[in-house]
Order: C-alpha cells, then sequence, then structure tokens
C-alpha cells in the first residue's frame, strides 16, 4: 500500500461499525500497558461509540481499496479541539497513515488542539510528540482531563495530555 492511495475522508454512520472494529483492532497493543483496571474486552463496544458521536466526535477515516485503515475524531469543546480516538490497523501501523489522518483532522479547526492518551502508551506519545505536540505540564494535566474530557478518575490519574504549539502560545 502507498500513502498516494490512502484517502481520507469524513465518517458517515455507515461507517461506524468499521471504525469500530479498527479501533479495538489497534487498541489490542494497550493490553498488558495500561492499568489492568482500565482494559476491558472490547476495548470500544460499539455502544460507547455511539455515544461519542452523540457527544459531538467526528470521525475520519483513512481508506484504500474500500477498506478502512485508520480512523480518528476531533471534538470541538469550546476553546480547544480534541483528538479522539486515534488508530490505525494493527497490521498498518507506522506507514504514514496516522500522520496523514492527523494532518487532516488539525485542518478542520484553527483552535488549540489537546490530545488524552495512557501514560504507558510511549508509542503514542511518541508519534504524536513527532507531530509537533508537546506533553502539558503535569501540574495542569488533570484540570484539562476533568474540564475537556468525561473520563474516570483512575483514567485522569494514569494519562498525559499532549498539546499544539497554539495552546501552549496562549499559556
Amino acid at each position: 500500500m502507498s500513502m498516494e492511495t490512502v484517502v481520507i475522508r469524513s465518517a458517515s454512520p455507515a461507517d461506524v461499525p468499521s471504525i469500530c472494529t479498527v479501533i479495538n483492532d489497534a487498541a489490542h497493543v494497550y493490553r498488558g500497558v495500561i492499568p489492568a483496571d482500565q482494559w476491558h474486552e472490547p476495548y470500544m463496544p460499539l455502544g460507547d461509540l455511539l455515544v461519542e458521536i452523540e457527544r459531538g466526535v467526528l470521525f475520519c477515516l483513512g481508506e484504500a481499496n474500500g477498506a478502512v485503515l485508520g480512523v480518528m475524531g476531533i471534538q470541538d469543546k469550546g476553546d480547544v479541539a480534541l483528538i479522539r480516538h486515534a488508530y490505525v490497523a494493527s497490521n498498518l501501523q507506522r506507514k504514514g497513515v496516522g500522520t496523514r489522518l492527523l494532518r487532516h483532522i488539525e485542518g478542520l479547526h484553527d483552535k488549540p488542539i489537546l490530545i488524552g492518551t495512557w501514560a504507558d502508551a510511549a508509542w503514542a506519545i511518541e508519534f504524536y510528540e513527532r507531530n509537533g505536540y508537546r506533553v502539558v505540564p503535569a501540574s495542569l494535566k488533570a484540570g484539562l482531563l476533568r474540564t475537556y474530557w468525561s473520563i474516570p478518575e483512575r483514567q485522569v490519574e494514569t494519562s498525559v495530555v499532549l498539546a499544539d504549539e497554539r495552546w501552549f502560545s496562549l499559556q
């Protein structure tokens, strides 16, 4: 697969099953890495995905030849936008799909962008750092997670937040 054959597009309601499949396939890398009490199977049940969409997460897909290769969502939270649920099929990671999705999603908003991920997911943090994001100071992390995300307190404790330069320039 070459990156030229990958098409990035907005997801439609018909894409929801494929989004769920990619998320659950790719999320297996978290098993044994994130706290055991935060892992569940499936990682993102279909009902939870539908709730995220109802809460305003807009998904984009990377696809080639009709197959969904990766997904990434963005959620407008007023003064910032959140990158949500960014996953690439496990057999296609590190081939540029995630970067293509990220660049597309970034172009949808002119607001500062925040990203939350698991603190022990070094590969995810490194991906965002390679793409220009920085980990926010630990002193601000919990406040950001509680303000902009609806996650359990245990997840707040075990996550990090990354931000783009627009966010840092406003601090």
